[in-house]
C-alpha cells in the first residue's frame, strides 16, 4: 500500500509533553467495530471488559538509555565536542548500536568519555547513522554504569521540546515493569494504575504477560513510498508456557484476549502456529503488520494514539479497519485527544 495513505495533520498542541496525572485520568476513545465512538476515561474502562476477559501486558522495563559524552578535540587548539546518546540496540555484553547527536562530527575510532569513568570507543558507523559503541565494561558493570549516568530515552517529538528530569523515570515506566531491556516505553500500559488493576481482578478480567524490549524504531515514520519497501527492525520478545497456555486456554473457551500495547500484539501474532495455538518461545521479531493481515490471536486492543505514516498507525489500521481508524483519528483530532507516547489511550476492537 502507499504509505501516503496513513498520513494526517496533527495539530502541534495536541502531542503530550507530560501523562495524564493520575495515569487513569487519562482520556479514552472506545472504537467499537461498529456504531458512534465513545469519549471515556481510563478509570472506567472495566466498564467495557466481561468477566473471563484475558489482558496481556508487555511487562518489559525501560533501561536509561539516553547519554551524554565529551569527545576530545582532535585538533590541540579545538573545543571538545559534546555529544548526546541514545542507546538502541545492544550487540554484545559491551557493545550497544546507538543515535548521536552531531553524528556527522564523529568518526571510527573516536572515543567517547562518560561522566562516571565510564568511556567507549566508536567502532562503526551505519548508512542510517547509527554508531557501534565498545564500552570498557560488560555485562552487569556496563548495565550498573549506565543506569547511574542515563536518562530516561523520551521519543524525539518530547525531547525536542524539553529535557528528560526526574519526573520521566517514573512516568516513562509502566507500574508493571519487570525485565530490563526496553529503549522506548510500551506506552499503552503508562495509563495503568493499581487501582484500576484492582478494578480488572474484581470484576474477574485475567492477566498474563509477555515481553518484548521495545527499539527505537518502533515509533519513526516510513520512509518508503510503498509499505513493500520497508524493512522493519527486529525486537526480542519471549512468551512463557504460562501465557502461551493461558491465551489458548481462554480462545478454546471462546473469551477474549485484549493486548494492552502494539508490542503486546505483535508478540502474540508473532508466535502463534498453523494450528491456532500460541507457543511458548523467545527470540526476535519483526512482524509488519498492515492492512490485510488475518489476525488470529488477539481481539481487542488498548493502544495510543500513534504517528502518522509510522508502522504502529498501520498495524491498528488493519486491526480495526482503515476507514474506521481514520473516521476514529478524525473524532480524536476535533475533540482534544492528546497524542503519542504520554498521551491519552483507545480501546479497539477486531474488525469482522
Amino acid at each position: 500500500m502507499r504509505v501516503d495513505l496513513f498520513d494526517f495533520e496533527l495539530p502541534e498542541e495536541l502531542i503530550a509533553l507530560r501523562p495524564a496525572r493520575p495515569r487513569d485520568s487519562a482520556r479514552l476513545l472506545h472504537v467499537p467495530v461498529r456504531g458512534a465512538f465513545e469519549d471515556r476515561i481510563v478509570r472506567d474502562a472495566p466498564s467495557l471488559f466481561r468477566p473471563g476477559d484475558l489482558l496481556v501486558f508487555n511487562d518489559t522495563r525501560v533501561i536509561p538509555a539516553a547519554l551524554k559524552a565529551i569527545r576530545p578535540s582532535r585538533d590541540p587548539q579545538g573545543a571538545v565536542v559534546r555529544v548526546s546518546l541514545n542507546l538502541i540496540e545492544r550487540i554484545a555484553p559491551d557493545v550497544w548500536r546507538a543515535l548521536a547527536k552531531p553524528g556527522k562530527r564523529l568518526k571510527e575510532g573516536d572515543g567517547l568519555f562518560f561522566d562516571g569513568g565510564l568511556f567507549a570507543k566508536i567502532e562503526a558507523k551505519d548508512e542510517e547513522g547509527a554508531i557501534a559503541l565498545r564500552f570498557d565494561r560488560s555485562g552487569e558493570a556496563l548495565d550498573e554504569a549506565v543506569a547511574k549516568i542515563g536518562a530516561p530515552p523520551l521519543p524525539p517529538y518530547i525531547a525536542a521540546k524539553r529535557a528528560p528530569d526526574d519526573e520521566d523515570r517514573g512516568d516513562y515506566q509502566t507500574i508493571y515493569a519487570a525485565k530490563d531491556g526496553a529503549v522506548a516505553a510500551p506506552t499503552a500500559g503508562l495509563h495503568f494504575t493499581d487501582e484500576l488493576m484492582a478494578q480488572f481482578d474484581a470484576l474477574g478480567v485475567e492477566r498474563a504477560q509477555v515481553t518484548l524490549h521495545v527499539g527505537a524504531g518502533t515509533f519513526l515514520p516510513v520512509k518508503a513510498e510503498d509499505t513493500n519497501a520497508h524493512v522493519m527492525h527486529s525486537e526480542w520478545r519471549e512468551i512463557s508456557p504460562q501465557t502461551a497456555d493461558a491465551i489458548n486456554r481462554a480462545k478454546a473457551e471462546s473469551r477474549r484476549v485484549i493486548a494492552v500495547g502494539t508490542t503486546a500484539l505483535r508478540s502474540l501474532e508473532s508466535s502463534v502456529g498453523k494450528d491456532g495455538r500460541v507457543r511458548a518461545e523467545s527470540g526476535g521479531t519483526d512482524i509488519f503488520i498492515t492492512p490485510g493481515y488475518r489476525f488470529r490471536v488477539v481481539d481487542g486492543l488498548w493502544t495510543n494514539f500513534h504517528l502518522p505514516r509510522s508502522t504502529l498507525f498501520m498495524l491498528v489500521s488493519a486491526f480495526a479497519g482503515f476507514e474506521r481508524m481514520k473516521s476514529a483519528y478524525a473524532h480524536a483530532i476535533a475533540h482534544g485527544y492528546r497524542f503519542y507516547s504520554y498521551g491519552d489511550a483507545s480501546l479497539l476492537w477486531r474488525a469482522e
